[in-house]
């Protein structure tokens, strides 16, 4: 009984993984207003009522999906830590955010997209688990600067630098191609840019 719930929860979580993927491209391409689960279903491969199987309604998925990439920034791209002195901590978070613009833009440009318009589906976690999260993130930082290991920089703005500087090359890569005279960015492209903000970060932070 135990191995088949496991076996089970594998497909159910391989299954929702692969209709999030086509979900990324349908609600980039057309918004969520005009995302139809029909189409999800023919990136996806599969019966659109595989769909209806694990989401209620388009606005379901929607929510399971900010939910999800939520879920993904606050474990895998976390780096700032107490363990850590500022300048691996801080190098760190910003090769994981450039990273993540390179390889799943489309994740950054949905949560940009649900902010733009007024985040009516994050505004719940806005005022409630992201600012435990976002705290706690301050208060490492204001460590750092009690200690004398950075100067007396505000976290907050810290942290929107850090974010915005990042993510930019994933919510703007149109505009950023056009800047750059490029078709594409490739590996070295996004390794100068980790290069260029780190450098640029830490020096504004004090540390060498």
């Amino acid at each position: 009984m135990a191995n088949s719930k496991v076996v089970e929860g594998n497909i159910r979580q391989k299954n929702k993984a692969l209709i999030f993927d086509a979900a990324k491209e349908e609600f980039v391409t057309y918004g969520f207003k005009g995302a139809s689960i029909k189409r999800i279903a023919e990136r996806a491969a599969i019966p659109r009522s595989n769909i209806h199987y694990y989401f209620q309604d388009k606005t379901d998925l929607y929510q399971q999906l900010l939910s999800n990439i939520i879920a993904l920034w606050n474990t895998d791209y976390d780096t700032l830590n107490a363990n850590q002195p500022p300048k691996v901590a801080l190098s760190a978070y910003i090769r994981a955010k450039v990273m993540h613009s390179k390889n799943d833009p489309y994740s950054s440009r949905i949560f940009a997209s649900e902010l733009i318009h007024g985040a009516p589906i994050l505004n719940n976690y806005l005022n409630t688990d992201f600012k435990v999260w976002l705290k706690s993130k301050v208060a490492i930082i204001n460590t750092w600067v009690d200690q004398g290991l950075i100067n007396k920089v505000n976290p907050h703005h810290l942290l929107f630098l850090i974010w915005s500087s990042t993510q930019h090359y994933a919510d703007f890569n149109v505009q950023v191609l056009a800047a750059l005279e490029k078709n594409e960015m490739l590996d070295d492209d996004y390794e100068a840019v980790v290069t260029s903000l780190t450098e640029i970060i830490l020096k504004g932070c004090g540390i060498d």
